[in-house]
């Protein structure tokens, strides 16, 4: 038998993330270096 959707779905809570979370993947982002050499990638994660 179909299961019907008509009940009403709960809230969701809206999920943000922390200062620090925003700031550690912008500078992770700053850093990271994507080299091709041929057929290969290489990542340099230049600190």
């Amino acid at each position: 038998m179909a299961k019907l959707y008509t009940q009403k779905e709960l809230a969701t809570t809206k999920m943000l993330p922390k200062k620090e979370t925003i700031n550690f993947l912008l500078n992770y982002s700053k850093v990271l270096k994507i080299m091709k050499v041929g057929n290969q990638n290489f990542e340099i994660i230049a600190n």
